[in-house]
């Protein structure tokens, strides 16, 4: 989300009421309700055509609404209200105040820095456990801070989990006892694997990410073949930018692309076709409809042809992909 668009859900969460408001909280991941905390704490005054301008935008009814409550008394109703008062204590802390949190679930309202110094100095093994606890995007942040050694092998390890026997689990829980005073109810559902470690290595920068992958290969091609597989699948498209979406569109073949989307979500099929004019779009619409069914093998492999595109695009540094940032260039 952009930083207008977090500015304008802040004011609509802060007009909507604290009923409303704290529903929604419900439904958002953990960074998602920090940064949007974050923004309802410093939302400067707003005045009655702003709040009725983001509920236009938002196709809401503005109602006879006419300003907003206090922000700090208001923030801390609605995370109450939505999150319990021991979770929304360590959030409501963080997010007026700066203070820590505690426990594996505590780790993701933390910023990468803290948690890598938090947890440099554990053994890998235990590293790799904890970082598939997290967001991916902060996985990888926390991966960056890591020497180079130890990054290589962590990854390797989350790669190699298959699983989390209850042995690991109460080391895990014993260390982040040590570490973080109080820590508790540890997420014990998320498991390690090739995506695990696919899915945050889509968020490291091309260089750190070739290193990884060399040292993998070294001590498993097959499974770093495997990681690279996950790394960017074809869906993945949704979360590149328009202007790169435009340059890919340019370096593939009409035949290929149609194959390529032939059982892809709607969703992607409208991103490709609002990238194109409105007259190509139309053609490739009617392509689409007027091919046949289409051997998945065929769909695969023309799908991986074009990741190969996006992969070209991306070492030559026209395009961004993963969570490097929302800019297409440098």
């Amino acid at each position: 989300m952009s930083e207008d668009g977090i500015q304008k859900s802040a004011i609509l969460l802060m007009a909507l009421g604290e009923e409303e408001a704290a529903e929604v909280f419900k439904h958002l991941s953990p960074k998602e309700v920090q940064k949007l905390g974050t923004a309802m704490a410093t939302l400067d005054s707003v005045n009655r055509v702003q709040v009725e301008r983001v509920m236009h935008d938002f196709m809401l009814q503005a109602g006879e609404k006419a300003g907003l409550a206090d922000s700090d008394e208001y923030i801390r109703s609605v995370l109450t209200k939505a999150l319990g008062s021991d979770k929304a204590a360590n959030l409501i802390e963080r997010i007026l105040h700066g203070g820590d949190t505690s426990g594996i679930e505590g780790l993701k309202w933390m910023d990468g820095a803290s948690v890598a110094e938090l947890i440099k100095n554990e053994h890998p093994q235990i590293i790799a456990t904890i970082l598939v606890h997290l967001e991916r995007d902060q996985a990888s942040e926390i991966l960056s801070l890591f020497t180079e050694r130890l990054r290589n092998d962590v990854v390797l390890r989350i790669a190699t989990l298959d699983g989390i026997q209850p042995s690991a689990l109460k080391e895990l829980n014993d260390v982040l006892t040590k570490l973080l005073s109080g820590a508790s109810n540890l997420k014990k559902s998320v498991m390690g694997g090739v995506r695990a470690a696919a899915e945050i290595l889509n968020y490291v920068g091309t260089a750190n990410e070739t290193a990884i992958i060399a040292s993998v290969r070294d001590y498993d091609p097959e499974l770093a073949q495997k990681i690279q597989d996950e790394m960017f699948v074809f869906e993945n498209l949704l979360d590149i930018d328009d202007r790169s979406i435009q340059l890919l569109l340019r370096e593939v073949q009409s035949e290929s692309l149609i194959i390529a989307l032939k059982g892809t979500s709607e969703e992607l099929r409208e991103k490709i076709f609002k990238n194109m004019s409105q007259r190509a779009a139309e053609m490739l619409r009617d392509d689409l409809e007027a091919k046949g069914p289409v051997r998945i093998s065929e769909v695969e492999a023309e799908q991986k042809e074009i990741l190969k595109i996006v992969r070209k695009l991306a070492d030559e540094g026209q395009i961004v992909i993963g969570g490097a940032g929302e800019e297409s260039f440098a």
